[in-house]
């Protein structure tokens, strides 16, 4: 812990707070639409693994300008905000209990579906940031 140099903490948490606003935002916006608030979840999971797989593309390409300042770009930007704005522990909690309302099929959907299209729109997000504007 001793290496952790308290601007790159600052950085971390002044990305994570508008994270996780967005995030609580996001999920009590889609409450009302869709009967399980697991949905909401979903979704900004999906946009948080979309936008971090842009943000590694971006970084692995070199085009994240200054290059000075991309590490602190990622740790504000990718830790920090989409990282709150993501949430696996709450994922993993309304798996549990979707499954201990004995929802088999829901809860086989949200998981095949969070993983399989996590991955899916991840790979989409880095194949943007890798590409020639």
């Amino acid at each position: 812990m001793a290496d952790i140099v308290p601007l790159k903490a600052l950085l971390v948490g002044l990305g994570a707070v508008p994270g996780a606003w967005l995030r609580l935002r996001v999920v009590n916006h889609f409450e009302p639409m869709v009967p399980r608030k697991h949905w909401g979840t979903f979704v900004v999971n999906l946009v948080a693994a979309f936008a971090l797989g842009l943000v590694l593309g971006l970084q692995t390409s070199g085009r994240c300008n200054p290059p000075g300042a991309t590490s602190s770009l990622i740790l504000l930007i990718g830790v920090g905000f989409f990282g709150s704005l993501s949430t696996f522990s709450t994922f993993a909690v309304e798996v549990l209990v979707t499954l201990r309302d004995r929802q088999w099929g829901e809860a086989l959907l949200l998981t095949a579906g969070s993983v399989l299209a996590g991955l899916m729109v991840a790979a989409g997000g880095y194949t943007l940031g890798l590409a020639d504007g």
